[in-house]
């Protein structure tokens, strides 16, 4: 099945407010991790802020995007995605090493 793009548009600003939410988590439990382990923590979450600004540019740019530029943008937004995925992976490994 297809996403339209409305429905797609919806499930990005989920997306966003997820990836947010987590950042918020991740800052209170930064307290758990070693003193050693809290720099590497605070560069991963420093990154993530700064990728924040990405993801919300590939959000605005999906919400007028024509339909010829609609599945370079949808492609964009969700590389941005994933990207954060990546980034949440190297947090929750520090809890586990720590």
């Amino acid at each position: 099945m297809v996403m339209k793009k409305e429905e797609y548009r919806e499930k990005a600003k989920e997306t966003i407010d997820n990836i947010f939410a987590k950042i918020d988590d991740l800052e209170k439990k930064r307290e758990k991790v070693s003193e050693d382990t809290k720099k590497r923590y605070d560069e991963i979450i420093s990154d993530l802020k700064e990728q924040r600004e990405e993801l919300i540019s590939r959000h605005n740019e999906l919400q007028s995007a024509s339909d010829e530029k609609w599945d370079e943008v949808k492609k964009a937004f969700s590389e941005s995605a994933e990207y954060f995925k990546a980034g949440f992976s190297k947090l929750f490994s520090l809890f586990k090493d720590h």
